[in-house]
């Protein structure tokens, strides 16, 4: 589970860094504080976890496939 989050966090902060640079480096705290009134695709301030949560799940089937493949080869 703890190797999930840190998945999950690490997604998190390549989104928010590459997707808003010029927010991370110009204005920080007045882009965190404007979150709430963020208008994403019509998520609002949801869109902060529901895109990396897609990432996440897109990278998670495919993980899991192949656990699953090379756990049946070697038993």
């Amino acid at each position: 589970m703890k190797k999930e989050l840190i998945i999950f966090a690490a997604i998190f902060l390549f989104l928010a860094i590459s997707l808003h640079f010029e927010a991370w480096t110009s204005y920080p705290i007045e882009h965190i504080k404007n979150l709430p009134n963020a208008g994403a695709y019509g998520f609002g301030p949801l869109h902060a976890l529901l895109f990396p949560l897609i990432v996440y799940i897109l990278i998670a089937i495919p993980r899991m496939i192949i656990k699953l493949i090379f756990r049946k080869k070697s038993e």
